[in-house]
């Protein structure tokens, strides 16, 4: 014990009277540091020994096909055990997030945790960096300020790549319903000219990218997979889990319908093509009828104290003269 007090009492007039709780953060963060290396660390993988097999041949690949093979975060691979979720119902979870925000590669999840865990720590060594140098001024800090400064930054570091991936996801959702009534007009001339439902799709696609490219990228993705042989079922539902919106996947139900019932595609597309348009006009008239609302507080801040200001302020610079006047 007198030398844990000796040790205290050398610290405290060494870095102020917060020196025991800086020292302890400090340990605490070299010993985090020296645990990664131990928590990242992961045997060889089986499949490494095929991919040594095929380096030889890789290497004598054009430039174009090597760069196809190569993932883009091979350095993370490693570590996937780490920072992909063992669980599967949390890695579909994730992953669904993930493609909702038009993050489709495969090392999408990876590169998700690993930004949450590097800035997350990077921050925290920032506000430790800041905490320490607050307690070395004039001022006496508290505990709770010194922790609420260290832990802050940190959880900002770790929830700024969810909020990111948040923002993206509601951004996209609003531009494919934005985008979504006229895509299914021009579907709907396609199909009464004669094309196929996948033709039109193509077509679709093809047409809106210049100004819904989120929803030109899903109906392309739809393209490309009926191309590939999968069952159009399938690929609807697909579709509708991907974008996350309830217009796509009333879409996605009335074709899946029409095809099961055997029912003309088009006039089920003229009647839900109708239904959308209405719908978006619907939307229009909601946020025009909110406008008001949202405007009443900025209205009153703006031009009620002005207004107040040339009624009231005559009489109250009369009132301010008549009194220095009748003091002296």
């Amino acid at each position: 014990m007198p030398f844990l007090n000796s040790v205290n009492e050398w610290l405290i007039g060494q870095l102020g009277p917060l020196g025991p709780l800086i020292a302890v953060g400090a340990a605490g963060l070299v010993l985090v540091l020296l645990t990664l290396p131990l928590l990242l660390a992961q045997k060889e993988d089986p499949l490494d020994k095929l991919k040594r097999e095929n380096a030889a041949r890789i290497a004598g690949q054009k430039p174009t096909e090597r760069l196809r093979n190569k993932s883009k975060n091979d350095k993370l691979e490693k570590y996937s055990t780490f920072l992909e979720p063992q669980d599967e119902g949390e890695y579909s979870a994730v992953k669904l997030k993930l493609v909702q925000a038009g993050y489709r590669g495969k090392e999408a999840v990876r590169t998700y945790h690993f930004l949450q865990f590097s800035l997350g720590i990077i921050l925290l060594i920032i506000g430790s960096a800041i905490a320490f140098y607050r307690s070395g001024g004039e001022e006496e800090v508290s505990t709770q300020t010194m922790v609420l400064t260290i832990l802050i930054p940190a959880v900002c570091g770790y929830m700024l790549p969810k909020y990111w991936v948040n923002r993206r996801v509601q951004s996209r959702q609003e531009e494919i319903t934005n985008g979504f009534p006229d895509s299914l007009d021009m579907m709907l001339v396609c199909v009464e000219a004669g094309q196929s439902l996948d033709q039109s799709i193509i077509r679709v696609a093809h047409e809106i990218r210049a100004g819904f490219p989120a929803l030109a990228d899903e109906f392309q993705i739809v393209a490309h997979e009926m191309k590939a042989g999968k069952d159009r079922v399938s690929v609807l539902r697909d579709m509708s889990e991907r974008a996350g919106v309830t217009d796509v996947t009333s879409f996605v139900t009335v074709l899946i319908q029409s095809t099961s019932f055997g029912t003309s595609i088009a006039d089920a597309l003229r009647v839900y093509a109708e239904e959308m348009r209405d719908k978006r006009v619907m939307r229009a008239e909601e946020k025009a009828n909110t406008l008001p609302t949202k405007m009443t507080l900025a209205t009153m801040m703006l031009t009620v104290p002005p207004l107040l200001i040339i009624l009231i302020g005559p009489s109250i610079y009369e009132i301010s003269q008549t009194l220095t006047q009748m003091n002296f």
